[in-house]
């Protein structure tokens, strides 16, 4: 089997460099499922977003959610998905998971393995690096939504959990499946939410500015996962914010410079 995890996956950049990103996930995934259709591989689990629902109108999110993306990232998703079920219906013992990611986050338990983009836009690592004192503030994108808090919510799934679901799907698979599952914890956080359990989990001061709303960031996204709990018995296990903060904040302090340190 082949698991595909590699894309860019910055909303903003989409925006700025469409093509960007139509060619490294949609033209990138056709040269993977190519290559498959040419070997002896008949699995194939595809690492999707929940981007490719765009705004929806109800909340939680489920797998039969329409799927109109916003922005170009989530357009380069959707093609890659169309891609696998074509794929799929053309060559009968192929098999297809797509599995639609909400807000990954926190590091590996044991500490060798945490999140280094450049530029950082993940909330988490963000917070984590004014806490060390590597940028001066944190930017809250908007107070005044229609949530309680008035700050975006959003579902922040475990890495380490999220790795245990490929792991499931993939042996699941069986020829001639099409799945499609939503990987979060089924309830959602909000930026202050987020910025509280930062502030108890690192115990140090950190800067944070009101900033103006981002284009394309809804209220609210957070998934319904009963079907993958349902049809393969997977569910999240860490789902305490804060210990999540914590596994991050222990690789950021042990990584102050990410990989390259």
């Amino acid at each position: 089997g082949a698991i595909h995890f590699a894309a860019l996956k910055a909303v903003g950049e989409s925006v700025e460099k469409p093509l960007l990103y139509y060619n490294n996930n949609s033209a990138g995934t056709l040269s993977v499922l190519s290559a498959i259709a040419q070997s002896k591989c008949r699995r194939f689990v595809f690492s999707s977003t929940a981007a490719t629902y765009g705004e929806p109108t109800t909340m939680p999110i489920r797998e039969d959610t329409p799927q109109l993306p916003i922005n170009p990232y989530g357009w380069s998703k959707l093609v890659s998905e169309r891609m696998a079920l074509d794929l799929r219906a053309a060559l009968p013992d192929f098999s297809c998971a797509l599995l639609r990611y909400f807000n990954v986050a926190g590091a590996a338990a044991n500490g060798t393995l945490g999140e280094h983009h450049d530029p950082e836009t993940h909330l988490i690592p963000v917070i984590l690096q004014a806490a060390l004192g590597q940028r001066k503030k944190v930017v809250l994108f908007g107070d005044d939504y229609p949530t309680p808090d008035g700050t975006c919510i959003r579902d922040y799934v475990h890495v380490e959990d999220l790795v245990d679901a490929h792991i499931v799907v993939m042996q699941a698979l069986q020829p001639g499946d099409a799945r499609a599952y939503n990987l979060g914890i089924g309830n959602g956080y909000s930026v202050k939410e987020i910025l509280d359990a930062a502030r108890q989990v690192v115990g140090r001061p950190f800067e944070i500015e009101i900033g103006p709303r981002r284009a394309g960031d809804p209220p609210e996204l957070y998934a319904d996962p009963s079907k993958i709990q349902n049809e393969l018995g997977w569910k999240a296990r860490r789902t305490d914010i804060a210990q999540t903060i914590e596994s991050a904040w222990r690789w950021h302090q042990a990584h102050p410079r990410g990989y390259e340190a």
